[in-house]
């Protein structure tokens, strides 16, 4: 098939591998403009980009989709389909009509839940023990088109963001070019079960020790990389990196084990920091911020 890519991040890739090792013509591939990263803020293209130019492929970063040269040109391309993963943008009605075929969208939940721009980290947060990805025939809503096909996996109880998004992007790939090949007859989701997944915020990020330790795992583990999850400490920021559950009870926020481990009490339960970081240090494991900080047993987490 002729085919357009629209995707911009890491996750992405996978399926961008997978349409070129299948044979399709990736005609075009686009994602969002380069952005400043690093301390010297230098431009720099994102990940599908970077791998599309080793693919040899051409590639488009408008900076809007829905006005300027960028529909015209794309409604030239004679397109069989549109494939759309992470791209980042909605896309108009008029670009999903240009494809012969339409839009086929990979998702990284099983729809109708979690719909929107954070599913796997909004999947962790709430705790689910399973996820997966869905492809569907992208309309003008949000995630909300009709179903092709869809593949659940179970989720790791210490499984992170980083882990459990590399696993269900190669997923994604393996869907897609499978969507492609079987073509199979849509499924209207049910709207009534849809839940939501909106962008991350720093907020998002505030730990809460009175909630339970599952809770707080849940969301350590979701919030890898950005926002992350913080807390205080002797009145200063402290990040939480990682964590488990452990055996015992205290009081929420209070040091309960502070040697070879740090154990700390919730709301239900309490939790192992793993990995941690002091204001201006570095990320250190539990036994060294307990001997580089000197914590004992009842001081306050908060």
């Amino acid at each position: 098939m002729r085919v357009a890519f629209f995707g911009t991040p890491a996750y992405a890739v996978p399926t961008l591998d997978a349409l070129v090792l299948a044979g399709h013509e990736v005609v075009t591939v686009v994602a969002q403009p380069d952005k400043p990263r690093g301390r010297g803020k230098k431009l720099q293209s994102p990940p599908v980009v970077q791998r599309a130019q080793e693919l040899g492929l051409s590639t488009r970063q408008p900076r809007g989709v829905r006005s300027g040269p960028f529909p015209t040109n794309y409604g030239q391309l004679d397109l069989d389909v549109a494939v759309v993963v992470a791209y980042g943008r909605i896309l108009t009605p008029e670009l999903l009509a240009v494809p012969r075929l339409g839009c086929v969208n990979g998702h990284g939940s099983l729809l109708p839940a979690w719909r929107g721009a954070a599913p796997i980290q909004r999947c962790l947060m709430a705790g689910e023990r399973v996820t997966g990805v869905t492809t569907m025939l992208m309309d003008e809503g949000l995630d909300t088109g009709p179903m092709l096909l869809r593949r659940s996996l179970d989720i790791g109880e210490d499984e992170g963001a980083h882990a459990l998004g590399a696993r269900l992007a190669v997923l994604t790939g393996e869907l897609i070019v499978e969507t492609l090949e079987r073509w199979p007859e849509p499924t209207p989701q049910d709207h009534a079960l849809a839940t939501h997944a909106p962008l991350l915020s720093k907020e998002d990020g505030r730990m809460d020790w009175s909630r339970s330790a599952w809770d707080l795992h849940c969301q350590v583990r979701a919030l890898q990389g950005w926002p992350g999850t913080t807390c205080r400490f002797r009145g200063e920021p402290f990040k939480v990196k990682q964590t488990r559950l452990a055996a015992g009870n205290g009081q929420p926020g209070e040091v309960i084990e502070a040697g070879a481990r740090l154990i700390v009490g919730t709301g239900e339960g309490a939790l192992e920091i793993l990995s941690g970081q002091l204001p201006n240090r570095a990320p250190v494991g539990g036994r060294d911020l307990v001997n580089g900080a000197r914590i004992g047993v009842g001081e306050q987490f908060q």
